[in-house]
């Protein structure tokens, strides 16, 4: 089931896991650079993390359910591995888990509202960083309720399977 999808074209849910990962890792890459400046600066916190206003409109963009009048493809950097074992998905994404938790750490006295970062997948769009940590978390919801989506289709079909093989037995026992 780890493997199953609900359509073609979808991802697995440890392909979502894995994304999650790769995507994280990249987002914390760019935004690791501001940051370093930022605190060389002496750009120290004034005011809540909040992302601006196109911030927040992204953010809410990115939030599951997914309502999108339209698809967006993963950039070839981000897209997961082919068919990934979801255990090893999961590590990935545990280790993207705390290089995020070791980010906010070193940089929670920085001005994050402030500081900008050249966003890594489109070109021209800067966000601040306190955007950048709205999207990874918002980006995050939204792949896993698509593994949930994914792992809750596979075990109604799953479940329509087992019916239909016991409705077979039943008519090879009368």
């Amino acid at each position: 089931m780890e493997r199953g999808h609900t359509d073609a074209g979808s991802w697995s849910v440890a392909e979502c896991v894995d994304h999650l990962a790769a995507t994280n890792r990249v987002y914390l890459h760019a935004m690791q650079g501001a940051a370093v400046r930022a605190r060389e600066q002496g750009r120290l916190r004034r005011g809540p993390a909040v992302p601006g206003f196109a911030g927040r409109w992204f953010v809410k963009f990115m939030e599951p359910p997914v309502k999108a009048p339209f698809k967006v493809n993963a950039p070839k950097m981000i897209k997961p591995r082919v068919a990934p074992s979801l255990a090893d998905a999961f590590a990935s994404f545990l280790t993207s888990q705390d290089h995020l938790r070791e980010f906010l750490r070193a940089y929670v006295d920085l001005d994050l509202a402030g500081v900008r970062f050249q966003n890594p997948f489109v070109r021209g769009i800067r966000f601040s960083l306190a955007t950048g940590l709205h999207v990874i978390t918002a980006h995050e919801r939204r792949h896993l309720w698509q593994g949930w989506r994914v792992r809750r289709a596979a075990e109604r079909a799953l479940a329509r399977l087992c019916r239909v093989e016991d409705s077979d037995a039943q008519l090879m026992r009368e």
